[in-house]
């Protein structure tokens, strides 16, 4: 491969690069914004859907775009919107201008996702456009799984906001490299149609979809709103196949899917990707807001995961022509199914058992998607290749939005459920403890309002108990108490004065004894109430593993769609 085409490859992986890394690069700061906007969880998963969404939604009309105006120009202003898009993200204050930042931004990434990689394969010769589109599938499976870790490096050392800002450098690198690599004038141009109702109808299924599985816990599973949006999602899902099947230029080409190993790699993209997302989503907001780490620890935790993926993917995508897709997938998916086991039966004290768990995703996803692009892809020549990798992008954001609804969805009830209970079991301590009636209503309000917070974060050992202050407000009003008892004023100004002064060391000794002691026992047991609820919100995170855990099992079997190894050797020798 000539250094010219070298050097085309890696300037469309950064272009890559950049929309598969905001997909997971945010993942780890959402407990940064989460604070700082002061918002629950499920206000800010949208700003993670509306990314994916319309990334999924406007991947290929904005590609069919870029065919009808010329391709390099259209990734020049693709690159343009995503940097937009980007500095609207960073100077967000409220949740609503960072959910548009992000559309903007999905709407660059729609265009410069497909541009890459059609401009790469029509760039380069057929002798070396496996290697092309090995090369740039890595990129995308190592964006994603690394946009966690960068994320909480940016986040811990620069602020949230750099997440979105540290973009715009890569633009201005990408935009010199096609400017001096690809002509901007007299492009090649393609007659082709936009699918304008597969576009609606396919972004009317995904919305509908992601809103019902986000907000089922808010509104009722069975409330008319959710039951609207299932025959929503139901019945835009079907106008879309019909549009498919009708139109010159769909917007996905359904005779792919008459390709067994074609069929194998889009589940396995949507599949895998789940399981991976809901990894990468869930774990840095454990680490951060139950066990209390910073975004870097939490970035450095989750890190194994994704150097797995950076070690292995290669290391398949070399290696599947001698043992098969079949072995290849089956290994993946067995990895896969086991970290999920493992992270659903830990110990989250120990962290070598969450190690165990992430090795062993990072290990199956990275054996999956390092073949997975060329697998896509390896049946198909000339307009059906191009039109494949569209649709394993679309594929690929469809399964990031499945995750983070189900899995967000799961664990906003999860942590409800947790805090209930650990509110009742607060309750029952604080009522058959030693305190006093006036201390186990303070400690009941604090208590209560620990619960109440948006986020999953419960320690009840913030409170110190009762303050010097309101120790003095207790002693001034017992003293009070006791000289209107004493009668004091029938008393000589002498006796008076013996008897206050009396009066008012006898209290004093009283109430710093009795605070003493309520302080000892609040604080022991804003300790216990601290630790059960850490205990249950820490289940309540990890059984999503758990609840997983089966259906992990089940997408075992999609690797029977794949080839044996012969059968693969095969087909290769016939092209």
């Amino acid at each position: 491969m000539k250094i010219k085409q070298i050097l085309l490859i890696l300037t469309m992986c950064i272009g890559t690069f950049l929309c598969m890394l905001d997909t997971t690069v945010m993942n780890i700061a959402l407990p940064a914004i989460q604070s700082s906007m002061n918002v629950p969880l499920t206000s800010l998963s949208w700003a993670l859907n509306i990314y994916t969404i319309t990334f999924a939604a406007l991947t290929i009309p904005l590609s069919r775009l870029a065919d009808i105006w010329g391709r390099n120009k259209i990734y020049l202003v693709g690159l343009l919107i995503f940097a937009s898009g980007s500095f609207v993200s960073g100077m967000a204050n409220v949740p609503t201008v960072l959910i548009i930042g992000r559309g903007i931004q999905s709407i660059g990434a729609a265009i410069v996702f497909p541009t890459s990689m059609t401009i790469a394969i029509d760039t380069i010769d057929q002798k070396h456009r496996s290697k092309a589109l090995l090369t740039i599938g890595l990129t995308q499976g190592l964006a994603a799984t690394l946009g966690p870790t960068i994320g909480g490096v940016v986040t811990q050392f620069m602020g949230w906001r750099w997440v979105f800002y540290i973009n715009l450098p890569l633009v201005v690198l990408a935009i010199v490299g096609v400017i001096l690599q690809l002509p901007l004038g007299h492009e090649k141009k393609i007659d082709v149609k936009i699918d304008v109702g597969g576009m609606i109808s396919l972004m009317v299924t995904l919305f509908s979809l992601a809103l019902g599985l986000t907000q089922g816990n808010d509104w009722g599973w069975m409330n008319y709103r959710i039951i609207s949006l299932t025959l929503i999602t139901i019945v835009s899902f079907i106008i879309f196949i019909i549009i498919e099947k009708r139109v010159t230029d769909p917007m996905i080409r359904l005779d792919l899917f008459k390709n067994r190993q074609f069929s194998g790699s889009a589940l396995t993209v949507v599949l895998a990707g789940l399981l991976l997302v809901a990894v990468m989503v869930i774990m840095p907001t454990f680490f951060t807001q139950v066990q209390g780490k910073t975004e870097l620890i939490a970035a450095l935790l989750i890190t194994p995961a994704s150097l797995m993926i950076f070690l292995v993917s290669p290391i398949t995508g070399i290696i599947v022509e001698k043992f098969g897709p079949r072995l290849i997938i089956f290994i993946g998916f067995l990895s896969m199914s086991m970290g999920y086991a493992v992270l659903g039966f830990v110990n989250s004290e120990y962290y070598w058992q969450i190690l165990l768990g992430l090795i062993l995703i990072g290990f199956g996803y990275g054996t999956v998607i390092g073949p997975i692009t060329v697998l896509a892809a390896s049946d198909f020549k000339g307009e059906k290749l191009s039109a494949s990798q569209s649709v394993m992008g679309v594929l690929r954001q469809i399964g990031n939005i499945i995750a983070v609804a189900i899995f967000v969805s799961m664990l906003t009830t999860n942590v409800s459920k947790a805090k209930e209970n650990a509110w009742t079991d607060a309750q029952k301590l604080i009522s058959t403890s030693e305190l006093t009636s006036t201390s186990k209503k303070d400690m009941l309000k604090v208590t209560h309002s620990h619960f109440e917070s948006s986020d999953a974060k419960t320690n009840g050992n913030d409170e110190k108990g009762i303050s010097e202050t309101k120790e003095q407000r207790l002693i001034q009003a017992n003293v009070a108490e006791a000289l209107r008892k004493a009668k004091i004023s029938q008393l000589s100004d002498q006796q008076g004065e013996q008897v206050k002064e009396q009066i008012t060391s006898e209290v004093t000794n009283e109430i710093k004894e009795m605070v003493k002691k309520d302080n000892r026992i609040i604080n022991r047991d804003a300790n216990k109430i601290s630790k059960n609820a850490n205990h249950l919100i820490s289940k309540a995170f990890l059984s999503l593993y758990f609840m997983a855990l089966p259906f992990t099992i089940m997408f075992i079997p999609v690797c029977l769609l794949f080839y044996k190894r012969d059968e693969y050797k095969k087909n290769i020798n016939e092209e």
